[in-house]
């Protein structure tokens, strides 16, 4: 590797804080964070070098001033299922994050330092079985190695977890290798060829089941059993060669410059896609989030494509849709919050090939609640499921759709240890095994 990153420097750290460690009663998190040189890709750093056995996130958003996140390896991980996950991983991941050693700089940004990345599954039994069943109901990790890109600067941040009886120089020695190894090349291009034409498309269910399962929602919200009800269906594509993870998310972040794409991978496969839909934001005591409801396509005619999003602010059945969502958040907000305040009026978000209706909500919170517990608390909103939901209109929505959703439509993002993080919405997304990808 060139000398992009000092090995050296982080791994004599490393060892300093490891003794200091192993001298405790109790295993503890360390961490070393280091400026680097700003131009590094941290997507590209991350799914060039990572190993077989890595677990490797890719989170950022192109055009937020080059906000992106790449992360390898598992210094420790935290799983949880059933209803009462987000607690469990909550409690989880602030043990670990208590009475850590770091050493960093001492103003640091958001997502700098240590991180916990991560997300759940949408039902809260979710992902038992099938393509899914590597996931889990929750699953969250802290990477040996992470690397921010904002508007600050770069940082590189090692860590691992460290108990009495471990060598110092073998956790240093550790993490050297991991540093040595990055790959600081760029991501490969997406290339078709003439032997994409060989990929078969299919419907999981037939297209009129799906049609019958809307029919059959429309019905239920005419007697009064719901309000509202969104329907997923399953697409899968098999190619005649393995989907590459690293171009695929190469080209959804050019693509889809204002979304925030995503990748979250292992040897099991990769679940990535480019999602406009933030779930939360929480930045201190501050938490944000966006209501996103109401679709419409997009024309090259710049006059048509106006249009389009001008119908979508004064259609009756899409402002109604849009304020159930709003509504729901508000309400799920302010249950923990000294104020919760909405934008007056929906704005239009454009994105590649599509446009929504958008309200931006903001949040002043009564006490701490990290960024995790957020999620848990906001997900799922009425924009990916039903309201009310409830035990009846879950009922309705699995009868329906008849499909594992996984981690589709579930809260996917990270936490520093300030316990600041973003999750998002987990659209607009695939999980991709080999040559076959789910779409959703």
């Amino acid at each position: 590797m060139a000398a992009a990153i000092d090995a050296q420097a982080f791994a004599e750290r490393v060892e300093r804080l490891a003794k200091q460690a192993v001298a405790g009663k109790r295993r503890r998190l360390i961490s070393v964070t280091l400026a680097v040189e700003p131009t590094l890709d941290p997507t590209a750093l991350a799914l060039r070098s990572r190993r077989p056995d890595d677990r490797w996130f890719c989170w950022e958003q192109p055009q937020r001033g080059g906000f992106a996140i790449g992360a390898l390896g598992a210094a420790a991980e935290v799983r949880a299922a059933g209803r009462g996950r987000a607690a469990a991983v909550i409690a989880a991941t602030t043990e670990l994050l208590q009475g850590r050693l770091a050493d960093a700089p001492r103003r640091m940004p958001s997502a700098a330092g240590p991180l916990w990345v991560g997300g759940m599954s949408f039902w809260p039994d979710g992902c038992s079985t099938g393509p899914w069943s590597e996931l889990g109901p929750a699953l969250f990790v802290l990477p040996e190695l992470s690397l921010l890109r904002s508007d600050q600067g770069s940082l590189v941040t090692v860590a691992a977890v460290v108990s009495p009886g471990d060598s110092p120089r073998k956790v240093a020695a550790q993490l050297r290798a991991r540093v040595e190894s990055l790959d600081c090349g760029p991501l490969p291009p997406f290339e078709p060829s003439a032997g994409d034409a060989e990929c078969r498309v299919r419907s999981v269910r037939p297209p009129e089941a799906y049609a019958d399962a809307v029919a059959a929602a429309v019905a239920a919200i005419g007697r009064g059993e719901a309000e509202k009800l969104v329907l997923a269906r399953e697409v899968r594509i098999t190619a005649p060669r393995r989907h590459d993870p690293a171009a695929l998310h190469g080209l959804l972040r050019e693509v889809f410059a204002s979304c925030i794409s995503f990748s979250w991978g292992s040897s099991a496969g990769c679940f990535l896609g480019a999602s406009p839909e933030l779930l939360v934001r929480r930045s201190g005591s501050v938490a944000a989030t966006v209501a996103l409801a109401g679709s419409a396509g997009r024309s090259a005619d710049p006059a048509v494509d106006d249009h389009l999003g001008e119908s979508l602010r004064h259609d009756p059945k899409t402002i109604s849709e849009h304020r159930i969502v709003v509504r729901q958040i508000k309400r799920r907000l302010a249950a923990h919050s000294v104020w919760v305040e909405a934008a007056a009026e929906p704005v239009v978000v454009k994105i590649a090939n599509i446009q929504h209706l958008a309200t931006p909500i903001h949040a002043q919170l009564a006490e701490p609640r990290s960024a995790i517990e957020l999620a848990g608390l906001l997900h799922p909103t009425p924009a990916v499921g039903a309201e009310p939901m409830t035990a009846a209109t879950e009922a309705l929505l699995r009868d329906a759709e008849q499909l594992e959703r996984g981690w589709y439509a579930g809260p996917l993002g990270w936490m520093d240890a300030a316990e600041d993080g973003e999750f998002c919405v987990a659209l607009r997304s695939a999980l991709v095994r080999g040559s076959e990808a789910h779409l959703y």
